[in-house]
């Protein structure tokens, strides 16, 4: 599955993580195959977005009580269209309201284009400390396809600048699965990919979203995409050559080496709490501003002109609150802390479960036991985790323990 972009803050209260979504809703252009929350802009309302995102920025972390942050990821949309400025206003703001950390890591999400790569210096000015840059493809036919406004040598010019600037912490978004792509050509260009790329990759299969223009040419026979065996044998490889060359996988799509994961991510996987500032940016944490004692889930409004309506009106642009059960935070957990190699320890699942193990949830399982024996799952003492086979079956895997989650939660409720 094509990633859920996360424009994360990541904010410490007591012994517990909060992240912040930020997300900059717009693009000058749609991809073909993209169906997230963009709008192209028909004037420049710079000044009033980065306004209500600096007021709701405030208004979430008064409500979530947080005392420090320790990281801030911004994304999009395409964040890197964002003036340096608003960087600047959004970073120095937060830091006013909360203790940011000396160290927080701030990232951005950058297309590779001349005007995201002039942007660079700047956006270091502003506060950011590391790079995340959507190349996708390095063949420019294949970036026509994908309705990228990029080529793959300004790719390669914005990867060198950002390593310049930021060393060890610039990530490469790429794409596998593509109309017309081959394994053999998907191993050429990850080799072409390692010769420049820094230490952190993550690799995404393209998955055809309802209502996009890539799959209308997919559906009408326009243009194909390989089959899920092929798209299998190119995740494979992939994961091969990257092992290789010294990359650690640590999430089903990431990659890193030198110890560069993306602690914005890790937070995220571990079903820690976060806040969603922004327009379409989702969120959970407990609002204890309100006298809260559950989590909850927030959508904020999707439409840019209308969630700063609201904004200006009420201070932010929550559009949607829902209550987490004791089960539905379990299940997030679950299905975010498998996406990691290392899984979900046990003391990890303590945490969420006091008096529930993963032993008991899913030791005494029929169908979790036949995971085990085919070596697709690990549940030991350590914890709960897909082997190297079973991480590349994991979303035929979890439906099994979600099944099992369910049925043990409702014989022994907390």
């Amino acid at each position: 599955m094509y990633k859920q972009y996360l424009q994360i803050i990541y904010i410490q209260r007591r012994d517990h993580i909060q992240s912040h979504k930020t997300p900059w809703p717009y693009c000058l252009r749609r991809c073909t195959y993209c169906n997230f929350n963009k709008y192209i802009p028909k004037e420049n309302k710079d000044h009033l977005i980065t306004k209500c995102l600096l007021q709701e920025t405030e208004t979430l972390l008064q409500l979530s009580g947080v005392s420090r942050i320790t990281s801030v990821f911004f994304g999009g949309g395409t964040p890197s269209l964002a003036p340096p400025s608003t960087i600047a206003a959004i970073l120095e703001s937060v830091s006013k309201l909360v203790n940011l950390s000396h160290d927080a890591e701030v990232t951005i999400e950058v297309n590779p284009t001349p005007a995201g790569m002039s942007k660079l210096e700047d956006f270091c000015s502003a506060g950011v400390n590391r790079f995340s840059i959507g190349v996708q493809s390095l063949q420019d036919e294949d970036l026509k396809v994908l309705g990228r406004d990029h080529s793959s040598r300004e790719s390669l010019q914005t990867i060198a600048e950002a390593r310049r600037l930021c060393p060890g912490r610039v990530s490469v978004d790429m794409m596998f699965g593509r109309p017309r792509q081959t394994v053999e050509s998907w191993e050429k260009e990850l080799a072409e990919l390692l010769e420049i790329c820094d230490d952190h990759v993550s690799l995404y299969q393209l998955t055809l979203e309802r209502g996009t223009q890539l799959f209308k040419q997919v559906h009408c026979g326009v243009a194909s995409v390989p089959g899920d065996d092929v798209t299998a044998d190119m995740y494979h490889s992939a994961r091969r050559t990257l092992q290789q060359h010294g990359f650690l996988q640590y999430e089903v799509s990431n990659f890193a080496r030198h110890n560069s994961m993306s602690g914005h991510n890790m937070s995220y996987w571990k079903g820690e709490q976060y806040i969603g500032v922004g327009p379409g940016a989702h969120g959970r944490f407990v609002p204890v501003g309100e006298g809260g004692l559950d989590r909850e889930a927030r959508t904020q409004t999707l439409e840019p002109d209308v969630w700063m309506r609201e904004v200006q009106q009420s201070g932010h642009g929550t559009r949607r609150r829902t209550h987490l059960s004791h089960l539905q935070l379990l299940e997030e957990v679950l299905v975010m802390g498998m996406r990691m190699t290392k899984g979900i320890t046990n003391k990890h699942w303590e945490l969420f479960s006091p008096h529930m193990s993963l032993q008991e949830v899913f030791g005494a399982s029929s169908d979790v036991q036949e995971l085990l024996r085919n070596q697709r799952l690990i549940l030991n003492d350590r914890g709960l985790r897909c082997s190297w086979d079973g991480l590349a079956l994991l979303d035929s895997i979890l439906p099994t323990l979600l099944v099992e989650l369910e049925k043990q939660t409702f014989l022994k409720p907390h």
